[in-house]
């Protein structure tokens, strides 16, 4: 469902022109962020109820938790970008085109990619590094940090550091810049007079705002809750819903919420059928 969900939604931004737009072209970002996140993680669970094999490689391990660390990291600047692109249309509307023009767009994404796999480097260098493990069982679906350093009984006050810098760099300062879009775009929407005008403008952001909620709550439930309430068994159970259930739901709230798939969604079904159904003249 998650595969094909967002390939739906990557297929039509493609086909489409009218879909051709900054917000789609991060939307599309996303979506194949969210295909790569689940074949990452999910994979391990899958492969293992078919084979019935548990094991896994160091070597397949550290791959493992790099990609998701990485990505996980790029989907928060990914969804930061997004605000920042609803920001300018509804607060800057008239230099909007200028602003996030192709040429901006595509060097956000870029840096969002780059700057998220090279933020985790150091981070999977120093946990290859660990020497020193009081079990090979790791009490998860697929190679997570938290669980990998519960293992560890070497020093990990240099991993602790690192990880502070990358979490300020990668996922605070992007958090930041989505509640700061939020707030001027709450601001402008409440300045406009027509009632109407107000509700195009909050619709205009509430797929976004649907997934950054979705994809932050669960996040935090997480990974902030306090050290005396944490267990690996439950960290498993909201460890599947942020890594599965968000990414599946993320294109059935853009297809639902959003009128522009809808009518893209429709029209493409249409083209279909009279490809499908066309006869050769004889």
């Amino acid at each position: 469902m998650t595969v094909g969900g967002n390939v739906t939604i990557m297929s039509l931004i493609l086909l489409d022109h009218s879909l051709h737009t900054p917000m789609y072209f991060f939307l599309s970002n996303l979506s194949c962020l969210d295909i790569i996140f689940t074949s990452i993680t999910l994979h391990r669970i899958l492969f293992s109820f078919i084979s019935g094999d548990k094991t896994i490689v160091f070597s397949d391990c550290m791959v493992n938790l790099y990609c998701f660390m990485s990505l996980a990291i790029i989907e928060i600047m990914i969804l930061a970008a997004m605000s920042y692109d609803r920001y300018v249309a509804i607060c800057n509307p008239l230099h909007y085109q200028m602003v996030m023009s192709r040429r901006v767009c595509i060097l956000l994404s870029a840096l969002c990619w780059v700057w998220g796999f090279l933020e985790m480097i150091p981070v999977t260098y120093i946990v290859c590094g660990f020497s020193c493990y009081t079990s090979n069982v790791i009490n998860h679906f697929f190679c997570d940090l938290m669980a990998l350093t519960k293992l560890s009984c070497s020093d990990t006050s240099l991993l602790e550091m690192t990880l502070l810098s990358v979490i300020v760099e990668g996922a605070i300062i992007p958090v930041l810049l989505i509640i700061i879009s939020y707030i001027n775009i709450i601001h402008a929407i409440l300045k406009i007079s027509s009632a109407t005008g107000s509700c195009k403008a909050f619709y205009t952001c509430s797929s976004h705002l649907t997934v950054v909620s979705l994809y932050f709550v669960t996040g935090c439930c997480l990974y902030l809750k306090p050290p005396s309430v944490i267990t690996l068994d439950s960290d498993k159970l909201l460890s599947l819903v942020y890594k599965a259930v968000a990414p599946m739901l993320n294109p059935f709230i853009y297809s639902l919420k959003n009128k522009e798939v809808k009518v893209a969604l429709s029209h493409t079904q249409h083209r279909i059928i009279r490809i499908v159904t066309c006869k050769p003249s004889l």
